[in-house]
């Protein structure tokens, strides 16, 4: 029986993002958001803008984005030992991130047939009105950056210490606990900022030169920049989500550590993320003289994108065994 504890065996699996300053801020963007949201759909809808309720719209998204942020965040945390998770809560912020991503390009396809409706048969609109909603909407957008950017400030200097390793066959910049969630809440309030001065400069055209289709066609501009975001968040979330492996060149730096050592082939090699910024890798190797797994392990040890290793040691019998390389 054994009598010592496992612990030196044992790997952890808590590969979230905790960011206690960024789900605070995140809760207070939200409620100042939602509240710019209900007036600004409010006052489009009763002023006949297009382009204010594009924004008011776009806030809409920015709401479901923060929401599902904060309860990413809590869901994270909570869970982070749960053994029902096999490599931890790392990837509820990248689906939460994929579900934003989705929302965003129904509500940009709901934008443009709207833009398009109102360009074909013009509605009356109230500039005045419209344009004092629209820079409330804005002076919403840029204290709510102020907070995003002063958390991830906080967050950033806390990660600027004791991460930096020197690779010879593999440099790579790696900001160790980055925010996703974060930065997907700061673009998400920039891009509003963009479509408030959309709207602004649109209801101000229509006001003094009478260019009132210039409204329309911003709300169309403004389901591009959203379908553009929701396009970026699928193609960086997705590929985590199904298991993508680490770049190519990375893997073969692998594969070439470990072959560089004695007479070892690398059979079977996996590398896939586990979470925002950590990978996991099972590795199948083979070799006539085999060493403890450690010893496999050391040759990896300046790998620091790895965060659980798992490897398997073959040993070839026969001299025919390995074919020379």
């Amino acid at each position: 029986m054994h009598i010592h504890t496992l612990e030196r065996w044992q790997h952890h699996h808590d590969f979230a993002v905790h960011n206690d300053r960024s789900e605070r801020n995140t809760y207070y963007v939200l409620l100042l958001t939602a509240v710019v949201m209900v007036i600004e759909i409010l006052a489009g809808t009763v002023y006949g803008s297009m382009a204010l309720l594009a924004d008011g719209w776009h806030m809409g998204t920015h709401v479901a984005a923060f929401l599902i942020a904060i309860l990413a965040y809590r869901y994270a945390a909570r869970h982070a030992n749960d053994p029902a998770h096999s490599f931890g809560t790392g990837k509820v912020n990248v689906l939460g991130g994929f579900a934003s991503a989705i929302a965003l390009g129904t509500v940009a396809l709901m934008m443009l047939i709207e833009s398009l409706q109102r360009l074909i048969d013009p509605q009356t609109i109230h500039f005045d009105e419209s344009i004092l909603v629209a820079l409330l909407g804005l002076a919403v957008n840029l204290a709510s950056a102020l907070l995003l950017k002063d958390a991830h400030h906080h967050h950033h200097h806390g990660h600027d210490h004791g991460h930096h390793h020197d690779h010879d066959d593999h440099e790579h910049e790696h900001d160790h606990g980055h925010d996703h969630n974060l930065r997907a809440a700061y673009v998400h309030v920039i891009a509003d900022a963009m479509t408030s001065l959309l709207a602004i400069a649109a209801l101000l055209a229509g006001k003094l030169l009478g260019w009132h289709w210039l409204d329309p066609m911003m709300g169309m501009v403004g389901a591009i920049i959203i379908a553009v975001w929701a396009y970026g968040l699928l193609r960086e979330s997705a590929p985590i989500l199904v298991d993508a492996s680490i770049e190519a060149p990375y893997r073969e730096a692998i594969r070439t550590a470990i072959e560089d050592d004695a007479d070892n082939r690398v059979a079977d090699i996996h590398v896939w993320r586990v979470g925002a910024d950590h990978y996991a890798a099972i590795v199948s190797l083979v070799t006539h003289e085999p060493r403890p797994v450690e010893h496999y392990k050391r040759l990896l040890a300046d790998f620091d994108r790895i965060a659980h290793l798992t490897i398997e040691v073959n040993a070839c019998a026969g001299p025919s065994c390995l074919t020379q390389r």
